[in-house]
């Protein structure tokens, strides 16, 4: 295509505030992986521009039964900023226009975290672990229908949305993460289980994937950032009034509850 990269951020970011939706290969094509994010950092310079401000990371299609779901066959990232986060039983915004909701496992920093001068890996990232959280990733894509390809997405931030952070979960071993069960849930009937080991094998090492993919950008993590380490489900739809919750557990141990809607 002969638009530049700003040009096509543009486009997406116009999309966005309309609240509309796109045509992906009529709007950018099939850029290769490196213009895709490319066109996502200029998206979130645009983000940026308008008072946003970066609060972490998400990891896209880090399980099987999403990346199944997409057609994608392998992970990918973008950034979150302040105006995504939502407390739990918050409704989403109404520029999302076709919300898909959930549930994953979020991760919070006390300290910076950079793989450019050291090898990283779970143990590492949980020793800079604030905690682990409770959350219902909203995505929602500027591409009509969600038809894209991992490019498409990619340079879409993800199909970032939302996110609804709910409560810390009581884990006092990070290495057990990968043993949380989840239900996705509309209030009559369960939507998607899945377990925290269907990120990547275990979150934590989402999170280490993600310090590498950032240090081959000449990036860290930072204090405080927030890593959503992906769809431990397939993304259900959030109709106009509807509520989807998601409890988390370790079977009678303890149970976590976080819940969006739409109005």
């Amino acid at each position: 295509m002969n638009q530049t990269t700003a040009q096509l951020a543009e486009a997406i970011w116009a999309a966005r505030q309309a609240g509309r939706t796109l045509d992906a290969e009529a709007t950018i094509g099939t850029p290769d992986l490196a213009t895709a994010y490319a066109i996502q950092r200029a998206l979130l310079g645009l983000r940026l521009a308008a008072g946003e401000r970066v609060v972490g990371w998400k990891l896209g299609y880090t399980s099987e039964v999403m990346r199944r779901q997409m057609g994608i066959d392998r992970p990918n990232i973008g950034p979150l900023t302040d105006w995504m986060l939502l407390g739990s039983g918050d409704a989403v915004h109404e520029r999302l226009v076709q919300p898909r909701v959930e549930p994953e496992i979020g991760l919070r920093l006390k300290t910076a975290l950079d793989a450019r001068h050291a090898p990283v890996d779970r143990h590492t990232v949980a020793a800079v672990v604030e905690g682990a959280y409770a959350c219902l990733e909203v995505v929602h894509s500027t591409w009509t229908g969600y038809r894209f390809n991992l490019e498409q997405n990619t340079a879409d931030n993800s199909s970032a949305g939302q996110v609804a952070v709910g409560p810390r979960l009581p884990v006092t071993d990070l290495m057990a993460l990968d043993t949380v069960a989840v239900r996705l849930h509309d209030g009559s009937r369960t939507l998607g289980q899945g377990v925290g080991a269907d990120a990547d094998g275990h979150p934590l090492d989402a999170v280490a994937r993600l310090a590498r993919e950032l240090a081959a950008m000449d990036r860290r993590l930072e204090a405080g950032d927030l890593v959503i380490t992906g769809g431990l489900t397939a993304a259900c739809a959030l109709e106009v009034g509807g509520r989807l919750s998601a409890v988390f557990s370790t079977g009678a141990a303890w149970s976590i509850e976080v819940a969006v809607q739409r109005p």
